[in-house]
């Protein structure tokens, strides 16, 4: 099953740069390991990014979109504090 995710910032702030969406990447990539689901494609703007992600079945889609946004905000956070 496929599921294609869009995760905007909040006021659809711009803090996204190139280097921002590189570190997300490999995050998200993370995360969908520990799943079983993977990342299939991924690319991103200013305010938002896509996400193309192919999990089993027996993953809930709300499960998986919490783990994704929920880890990726706290290690985004840690390692760029400027955003």
């Amino acid at each position: 099953m496929h599921v294609h995710l869009v995760f905007v910032t909040k006021y659809r702030r711009e803090v996204f740069d190139g280097e921002a969406i590189a570190s997300l990447h490999g995050i998200f990539t993370k995360v969908c390991a520990n799943v079983d689901a993977a990342l299939i494609e991924m690319d991103g703007e200013h305010d938002h990014v896509h996400l193309l992600v192919e999990y089993p079945h027996k993953v809930a889609v709300s499960a998986l979109v919490n783990s994704l946004k929920g880890v990726s905000s706290r290690l985004l956070r840690q390692e760029r504090p400027d955003i």
